[in-house]
């Protein structure tokens, strides 16, 4: 113990330096254990919870291995801690050989217990989570008050953990019902928006986008977000693909549908099983700029039976990252879509229209189809056209648009119901 009993500032803050999440949780509240536990010259030093009438080890530094581990527990009303929580036992014992209801538990003598120290952990609503404890074989009869203030003190660090643990398990729990209600009772609305070829002004293709009806109100970029966080992703991803692709029978033969999947639901067993059940040549797979591809050549042997079978791929978000370079090149994409960020204002800036036109020249020399997203503007068109591109989509041509709308558009609706009276 160092001289006055009093914990040095740099040992007291030096689990907080990196920040609450640098390490994990875990490590720091163990680190803060070996610290108290050296500190006061103790063998074993834990936190524990208390669940199910146990009491669990949830973090354990011992300098004396097996004697506590983590994971490990037993009966809660045989410890110490509950009687530290209900009052039976003082949070502090200099030698619990001393007090007759330490004495009374058969682990006083059989560990032994000597000297004890054991301050109870609270959630922020006031429930007993635990004890944060401190014990060696040997009485110490050093030990003061002064030292139970700072293991208090380094209870309420570790209590704080605990609870922003507890929190986000909360909040994740509560994220992964509403997103597996979501998935499971289709909550969410599709919407078609038009992809236009430029060199006749038809349709060529509509992008399948969600919609979400959950309530507190979330862009579909936060459901799936939020999906993916809780290991949805693929499902979600999978879920809207049905329902979109539901529609491909009312659609022209001549008309692709197109969905978004990330790499890692491309690469999942339920994307392969889905892709079986298709018309492929009908469908345009789109992987987007900013999901990260960890194994390119992966990813192309996983897509190549489908494309095979005529299965279409577009990049999606060209333009706007390094990544989607690196897309373009490992994956030889059928179309590319340039970013809205490119096409935007795209008439008002000559290094917007070199780049867009370099992409559209590459795309030719790759056999690649280029589509412009997000055009806004008659004068964002006629830039788009004069420097090569293809196809465009966007609120000036259409917006996405409820199943029955998108029908209706000219050159759709027509062939639609053509198909139909030969059928």
């Amino acid at each position: 113990m160092p001289d006055g009993g009093i914990l040095p500032a740099e040992m007291l803050f030096d689990p907080l330096r990196a920040g609450p999440d640098a390490g994990g949780t875990d490590e720091h509240i163990r680190k803060m254990l070996r610290i108290i536990r050296t500190h006061l010259d103790m063998d074993v030093a834990f936190v524990s919870e208390f669940t199910g009438g146990r009491r669990v080890f949830r973090h354990v530094d011992a300098g004396v291995p097996g004697q506590v581990v983590e994971g490990g527990s037993d009966a809660l009303e045989d410890s110490y801690c509950q009687r530290v929580v209900d009052g039976r036992l003082p949070r502090l014992m200099r030698d619990a050989c001393a007090n007759e209801e330490a004495l009374s538990l058969p682990v006083t003598r059989t560990l032994p217990v000597g000297a004890h120290l054991s301050v109870p952990l609270r959630t922020r609503g006031g429930r007993v989570y635990g004890t944060f404890c401190c014990f060696g074989h040997a009485p110490n009869m050093s030990l003061t008050a002064r030292d139970l203030s700072v293991m208090e003190a380094f209870a309420a660090i570790v209590a704080e953990h605990i609870n922003d643990d507890l929190d986000r398990e909360r909040d994740r729990s509560l994220t992964l019902d509403r997103v597996s209600f979501c998935i499971e009772n289709a909550a969410f609305h599709v919407r078609y928006q038009p992809i236009y070829r430029l060199h006749d002004d038809t349709v060529a293709a509509f992008e399948c986008l969600a919609r979400f009806e959950g309530e507190p109100y979330r862009s579909p970029d936060q459901w799936f977000d939020e999906a993916a966080r809780v290991g949805l992703g693929d499902e979600m991803e999978l879920a809207v693909a049905r329902k979109a692709l539901q529609a491909l029978s009312s659609f022209p033969p001549d008309i692709a549908l197109t969905v978004n999947f990330s790499p890692a639901t491309i690469l999942s067993d339920g994307c392969a099983a889905f892709l079986r059940t298709l018309p492929l040549e009908r469908l345009v797979l789109e992987v987007t700029e900013h999901a990260a591809v960890a194994n390119y050549s992966e990813l192309s042997a996983c897509l190549q039976p489908f494309r095979e079978r005529g299965l279409r791929l577009a990049v999606d978000d060209a333009g706007a990252g390094h990544s989607s370079f690196r897309h373009v090149l490992d994956l030889r994409p059928d179309t590319i879509k340039l970013d809205m960020s490119l096409t935007r204002h795209i008439d008002q800036d000559l290094g917007r229209q070199a780049l867009a036109g370099a992409l559209a020249m590459f795309g030719r020399a790759m056999g690649s189809q280029i589509v412009a997203e997000g055009v806004e503007t008659p004068e964002e068109l006629d830039a788009l056209r004069r420097v090569g591109v293809t196809k465009v989509q966007g609120f000036l041509t259409g917006r996405p648009m409820p199943l029955p709308d998108a029908l209706a558009l000219p050159g759709v609706v027509h062939k639609s119901l053509a198909r139909r009276r030969r059928s």
